[in-house]
């Protein structure tokens, strides 16, 4: 009976230790799977925070190139490629819009050539660029200056008032230099002329040496 008895307490010690045994990797298991998956939510949090850092500095990038504001090259054409031959298109005519400060080179509803221009100024009536329908009139030439507002400009051609209003470059002063100062808001909104429509030397060149006479001019 005692040898009996004996077993039994031996049995159940080493029952207690397994059970014991088995509780702590148990323990020890659900402590590691909290400490990982603490350890996953951070990693997961910090991702989340750098993914939307990096979608604010994106955004902050792209508002600052919305707002650059490009400098046109006024002794340059306004396009890389070659301005039209007219002879191809008996039917063209010239577009110029006041809200985009552009003129367009068009063949019925077909863009063939776009240019950076400066209109009159709008926050006068006295100087704001008239819209309507023109044709372009027999009044053109290489120069011109206007000592009343102190400035001119090359190669003109008239679209209104036998010589009021033109196609010409940007201003150039009494000793016939460009201004830079006005070529630099060729292309931008408000305008900058005294109604004229102002464009790079070499636009106003091939205006003043391809267009025809009667050529239609939109003014918008």
């Amino acid at each position: 009976m005692l040898g009996q008895k004996k077993h039994r307490q031996i049995a159940r010690a080493w029952l207690i230790t397994i059970c014991v045994v088995i509780a702590i990797v148990a323990v020890g298991s659900v402590g590691a799977y909290a400490i990982g998956a603490q350890r996953a939510e951070a990693t997961a949090s910090a991702v989340k925070k750098s993914s939307q850092s990096s979608a604010k500095s994106s955004s902050s990038t792209t508002k600052t190139k919305k707002t650059t504001v490009k400098t046109v090259d006024y002794t340059k054409p306004s396009e890389s490629k070659a301005y039209p031959d007219v002879n191809k298109y008996p039917n063209l005519w010239i577009r110029v819009s006041t809200e985009k400060q552009r003129t367009y080179i068009m063949n019925g509803d077909k863009v063939l050539y776009t240019m950076y221009c400066s209109t009159g100024m709008t926050n006068s009536t006295d100087t704001a660029t008239p819209h309507g329908t023109y044709y372009v009139q027999a009044e053109r030439g290489e120069t011109f200056y206007n000592a009343q507002e102190e400035e001119g400009a090359n190669y003109y051609t008239s679209w209104s008032g036998h010589g009021s209003l033109l196609f010409h470059t940007v201003p150039i002063d009494v000793n016939g230099n460009y201004i830079k100062s006005e070529a630099a808001k060729l292309g931008k909104k408000g305008g900058a002329s005294h109604g004229c429509v102002r464009l790079t030397i070499p636009d106003a060149k091939w205006i003043y040496t391809n267009i025809k006479y009667n050529t239609k001019v939109v003014i918008d």
